[in-house]
């Protein structure tokens, strides 16, 4: 009878979870995070509300591995190429005296985060609200990485310079905070361990980092990596369950184990399509099911019941604002007060890890239950205010006069003429030869700047910051350079990276790992088909007036409006649509969404007044 309420719990919840994100889309609430939302669902059917959920073994193990694969997704989410100093510029209106260095910057913001958390949570301790500041410091200093990243998308400013400051101070703050919070566990815990045996889990790390790092490219791994043995998906669950056995071996929380998982599963650059099957594992099932259980634990009603519980909820949040904003003070030396307003109040934002560390405080004696869900609640508002107020405030980075930074390494009669006619309004070209090339005297004595080199090697290319660009395209007279040139572009963190290669094995290995690959002879035979087949599509391609265009939906006016309602009457056509790997062929009931990628064709005064209308136009 209790193995039968136990799976109809589960199956309340999995309804809950399945039905919140339709719910979200269906009354228009996509500024709320999902896992807000599920949250919420949650307190609704828990004991906050109908209470119809009874805890049982089902929800209680899918739950801890909900929270264990959460860690290990925070951890994959980081992308450790932001820590190389890229030379990007942000926009003038936005920008002071000179672009700071990320890096730097960041760190002494999160450093101005910690010490102004410690001195807050002393106040805490004074006040008798808690009896442990270190506890109370990590809840007040931690980040949402999984609210900053979608918000900073959303704005288009992963690609800027604040967008990286940002995304960094996030970085540090999870980073850190995770691994003082398994020092807290070791030094108060009950049950705890040494705090010098979790140098044996790091030491764990470091040693399956490089056996990971000798096997990934290994040809028999790349075989068994499709089909149904998908052996690189076997490793990585192995090594999330190695690393979190070990955790708790030697004192530390599991969810210590599976974020160190996820840092080195970043670290060695994962086949896209993998992290995209991780993610729809993860956020697909587990991390709902967790979600919603952390809103069905929480009674609402109790803390009314403690006046204490009540002044804390104001005072935390109000903690968290000013742990955040003040530090956040440092930007203003090269931005403007919006900039630096907004950018302290998304960092405002936390969850996962208020929620880890209340639970441990709750399991180790130090809160109860009240505390524990007054912690939680306060962690929920933020995630639910920080965004808004930051769109608000902020909007999108207005960053018009962007470029997009190319390198051209082989700079021959391939290379040459594409660079011509890029648009240089749009386009930043930078090309690279050997000495040794032969190039057209005709040729190189046109207004090209040519850098040469003394060879490709990519060490030396990348001391000469060839790889700090948005777009990569290897085509030198080597195939098997090129494609060296790629996967160290890849590893190097660049988005987007085009090789030229011709064998079919090459072309295959290059595509696996994210990697657009172009090949003359099958570009000639696709053109030569084309023109037997379909011509007038050859010139539309090759035609200025009747030419494809891409324009990219980033104004949130147009967000959900189909496309039978546009208001747009102008000469264009709509031809295909790409939300992310999709590829849609749009029809009167399309939606547009942002970030949506539109191919159109038309004349090109009408497509410029289009992309005026949706990729510049002031959010509402």
């Amino acid at each position: 009878m209790e193995h039968g309420a136990s799976v109809t719990s589960l199956v309340i919840v999995i309804i809950a979870a399945f039905i919140t994100p339709i719910l979200l889309h269906r009354f228009k609430l996509n500024i709320i995070p999902v896992v807000v939302a599920e949250i919420i669902v949650g307190l609704i059917i828990g004991q906050s509300g109908f209470d119809i959920v009874e805890q049982g073994s089902w929800l209680e193990i899918l739950s801890t591995l909900g929270f264990i694969f959460l860690m290990f997704l925070s951890g994959l989410e980081i992308d450790f190429s932001i820590f190389a100093s890229r030379k990007k510029k942000a926009k003038p209106e936005n920008q002071g005296t000179g672009a700071p260095n990320p890096v730097w910057v960041a760190t002494t913001v999160f450093i101005g985060i910690f010490v102004i958390s410690l001195a807050l949570s002393y106040l805490f301790v004074l006040a008798g609200f808690i009896d442990n500041a270190f506890l109370m410091t990590l809840i007040i200093s931690t980040i949402s990485l999984g609210v900053v990243v979608p918000t900073l998308k959303d704005a288009q400013m992963m690609k800027t310079t604040i967008g990286q400051t940002i995304l960094l101070i996030a970085v540090i703050a999870d980073l850190v905070t995770m691994i003082l919070l398994a020092v807290f566990v070791s030094i108060y815990g009950e049950s705890g361990g040494n705090t010098w045996l979790l140098l044996i889990l790091f030491a764990a790390g470091v040693l399956f980092y490089y056996i990971g790092k000798k096997f990934r490219h290994q040809s028999f791994v790349e075989t068994m990596a499709k089909g149904t043995i998908q052996i690189d998906t076997r490793a990585v669950f192995t090594l999330i369950l190695l690393l979190v056995a070990l955790s708790e071996t030697v004192g530390a929380e599991n969810i210590l184990g599976a974020f160190l998982a996820g840092t080195l599963v970043s670290l060695l650059s994962p086949n896209p399509e993998m992290v995209k099957r991780l993610d729809s594992f993860g956020y697909g099932f587990l991390i709902p099911i967790f979600f919603v259980m952390v809103g069905v634990e929480i009674d609402i009603w109790s803390l009314f019941t403690d006046s204490r519980v009540l002044i804390l909820i104001p005072l935390l949040f109000i903690a968290l604002l000013v742990s955040k904003i003040v530090p956040a003070l440092i930007l203003s030396k090269w931005y403007d007060k919006k900039t630096v307003f907004g950018s302290g109040f998304i960092l405002t934002s936390t969850l996962s890890l208020v929620i880890a560390a209340a639970a441990i405080g709750k399991r180790e004696g130090m809160i109860d239950d009240q505390m524990e869900g007054a912690l939680i609640l306060v962690a929920v508002l933020t995630c639910l205010v920080a965004p808004i107020v930051f769109k608000k405030v902020y909007g999108r980075f207005e960053d018009e006069d962007h470029k997009t930074v190319v390198s051209f390494i082989g700079s021959n009669r391939m290379t040459l003429p594409v660079v011509r006619e890029l648009d240089i309004h749009a386009y930043e070209t930078h090309l690279y030869h050997t000495k040794v090339d032969k190039i057209d005297e005709r040729i190189s004595r046109n207004c090209f700047d040519i850098k040469e080199l003394d060879g490709y090697d990519v060490e030396k290319m990348k001391e000469l910051g060839v790889f700090e660009v948005d777009l990569i395209v290897a085509s030198t007279g080597d195939e098997e350079r090129n494609a060296e040139i790629a996967r160290f572009a890849k590893e190097q963190g660049v988005e987007r990276v085009i090789v030229r290669v011709e064998s079919p094995d090459l072309s295959q290995e290059m595509k696996d790992l994210n990697i657009n690959v172009f090949s003359v002879f099958l570009s000639s035979k696709a053109l030569l088909k084309a023109m037997i087949e379909a011509p007038n599509v050859v010139d539309i391609l090759t035609k200025q007036d009747s030419a494809l265009y891409q324009i990219n939906m980033n104004n949130s006016v147009y967000n959900g409006i189909h496309l039978r309602e546009f208001p747009f009457t102008g000469d264009v056509i709509m031809v295909r649509i790409f939300r992310g790997k999709d590829s849609i062929v749009p029809h009167g009931d399309t939606e547009l969404k942002m970030g949506d990628r539109l191919i159109v064709t038309g004349s090109h005064e009408y497509v410029e007044e289009l992309k005026m209308e949706l990729e510049y136009c002031e959010w509402c």
